[in-house]
């Protein structure tokens, strides 16, 4: 199902529902070089996005929608919200963003190796890759994922 909102202020909501529920899943991949990058995302409004090298998770939230992207329009998305934090000149939180900018910058030039897990309780994402290995989500760690 297909859900598109437009306000009179110019304001744009879109997104995609996924009306079936799939086996819950954990799809894992490690980034090395610069044509890992190119592997498919989608990620569901119920998926959850992690990068332990870099300390990123993305977990649904009320505004959560769903993407379909590659593995540099993740780390696109990371940086986006890291030049804010740098935008905001907050002394305790700056240099640690400037450092996490950099890291993303020598992953996409294959210099610094992440991995990139996706967890969906509901089994609606995934990373499409060769490379990437998928398994079912035990129900211990289904239930510790946030899902909104």
């Amino acid at each position: 199902m297909h859900i598109t909102s437009l306000c009179e202020c110019g304001f744009r909501y879109s997104d995609t529902l996924i009306m079936s529920q799939r086996e819950p899943v954990h799809y894992e991949m490690e980034i090395r070089t610069q044509d890992d990058i190119d592997a498919r995302v989608v990620r569901s409004t119920s998926g959850t996005i992690r990068i332990p090298e870099l300390g990123v998770d993305m977990e649904p939230g009320p505004a959560s929608e769903s993407f379909i992207s590659n593995i540099e329009g993740v780390l696109d998305r990371v940086a986006n919200i890291l030049e804010m934090v740098v935008r905001w000149n907050e002394d305790d939180k700056t240099p640690r963003a400037m450092e996490l900018l950099s890291n993303i910058e020598k992953v996409k030039a294959g210099e610094f190796g992440i991995t990139v897990i996706i967890e969906d309780p509901l089994g609606n994402s995934a990373i499409i890759s060769e490379k990437a290995t998928h398994r079912y989500l035990h129900r211990k760690r289904r239930t510790a994922l946030r899902l909104v």
